[in-house]
């Protein structure tokens, strides 16, 4: 089959795009409900699945963009199916050059989507009239939207100025680059098989990647992983640049006192890539915790497509005497809970999820484990904390504090923030110095 009939034969297998709105749409109202995109996304039938997210996406890195405009065109919120929709076509017609479809395809797609939905039904006029009305004024009604710095740089406002006061020197491209889509990275479990090796079985399917950082090689066209030579077999797992820092960190010339095997602490490990990489890096005995259930089983599995095994157990970490017996870590990596501020990039609906004060309950909760996790690590020990999170009061604040409070602890040096677009702060990531990576902090600490 020639490249234009395959195009063609998928274009026509694929569900109308009215369809795609309405999933689209669906996913969306979770979302403004609270939920995640995994959770909103299992919403949909498996079929729009791949389309729905890749609208959601789109919606979400316009929001606030997309409310400023809406408020000009209504006068009242609608229901909130014909909310979601209507910003679905609201913030897709905002696209510009990067417009997926043309502007007349998604207006009649959209009012048709309306139309076949019980829910909407009622208001396909309304919701026609709204972007018709867009479409003839959009100029007037984007420039009057763009005078609100949320709508600007499409983050909340409570975000744009703590990212200001953390970055009074290049807020901006701290933000521009939180908006933009992320590559596929991929860490090779070069327990099996080599980087170069595996970049060449690719490149024989068609599948160009470049390498990135000591195991990493980030594909030039996305894929889903399943479809990804070696993903099943275990020889590579998908991790972004920043987060495959981790394991070289902490272990890079680490020895134990007693010449046994290192020990090594894991918490808050689900769903188990950075355990992963601590087995693939060096022969360690690795303890992985998390308090989630669900999520430790799927620690488990990917450790078992591997073809690598650890300690996981279900716990709280910070309560350490439900399940510490005793024997101190010779390593302790702490990956804590943050506002995942670092991953909008891949997660672009975590503004839309987080409030001003979340910050500040993390950072507790950071500081929590920190100083239940201290007492565990043996003297000479590391332990390297991250969070993926742009914040300071999340990093290098969090750190200082707890240097103050710890005679004992001693930083080494250590990549700190790892800012998205800020080339000058990627220390440790030469080979992918254009910012090309999630927005992360890390701080290696020994223990004297």
């Amino acid at each position: 089959m020639s490249t234009a009939s395959g195009v063609l034969a998928s274009a026509q297998s694929a569900p109308p795009l009215w369809r795609q709105l309405q999933a689209c749409a669906v996913a969306l109202q979770f979302v403004l409900e609270g939920r995640n995109h995994a959770q909103a996304l299992a919403q949909v039938s498996p079929a729009l699945r791949p389309a729905a997210q890749a609208l959601l996406f789109a919606v979400l890195r316009r929001w606030g963009v997309c409310q400023a405009v809406r408020d000009q065109l209504i006068k009242r919120p609608p229901t909130a199916p014909v909310n979601a929709l209507l910003c679905s076509g609201i913030a897709l017609l905002l696209m510009g050059k990067d417009a997926m479809y043309p502007p007349h395809t998604l207006v009649s797609q959209l009012v048709e989507a309306a139309k076949q939905q019980m829910s909407t039904r009622a208001q396909a006029a309304f919701i026609n009239a709204c972007v018709r009305r867009l479409l003839r004024e959009e100029a007037g009604l984007l420039s009057q939207a763009l005078n609100i710095p949320s709508a600007q740089w499409n983050f909340p406002a409570w975000w744009i100025k703590l990212v200001q006061h953390d970055y009074p020197k290049s807020w901006q491209t701290v933000l521009q680059a939180s908006q933009l889509a992320a590559p596929l990275v991929m860490r090779v479990n070069q327990r099996k098989i080599s980087r170069h090796l595996l970049q060449q079985r690719w490149a024989e399917q068609g599948d160009i990647s470049e390498p990135v950082g000591a195991d990493g090689l980030v594909l030039h066209q996305a894929r889903p992983v399943h479809a990804i030579d070696g993903f099943s077999q275990g020889l590579c797992s998908v991790q972004d640049t920043a987060a495959q820092l981790a394991a070289p960190l902490l272990l890079q010339g680490l020895v134990s006192p007693t010449g046994k095997r290192l020990k090594v602490l894991d918490a808050c490990a689900a769903p188990g890539g950075k355990t992963a990489h601590l087995l693939e890096y060096a022969d360690v005995d690795v303890w992985a915790l998390d308090i989630d259930a669900q999520r430790c089983e799927r620690t488990k599995e990917n450790l078992q497509r591997l073809g690598l095994q650890a300690h996981v157990l279900c716990a709280d970490v910070a309560n350490t005497a439900a399940w510490w017996q005793g024997e101190v870590f010779d390593a302790i990596l702490l990956d804590a809970p943050c506002s995942a501020s670092g991953i909008v990039r891949r997660h672009p609906d975590i503004p839309l999820l987080r409030r001003d004060s979340d910050v500040a309950a993390l950072a507790q909760t950071q500081r929590r484990l920190l100083e239940a996790l201290w007492p565990l690590l043996a003297i000479g020990g590391r332990l390297l904390y991250c969070t993926c999170s742009v914040f300071h009061a999340e990093g290098q604040d969090q750190i200082d504090s707890f240097l103050t409070r710890n005679t004992q602890a001693a930083l080494l040096p250590s990549p700190g923030h790892l800012v998205p677009g800020i080339a000058e702060n990627s220390v440790g990531l030469l080979d992918n110095a254009q910012g090309g990576h999630d927005g992360f902090f890390y701080a290696l600490l020994e223990k004297r």
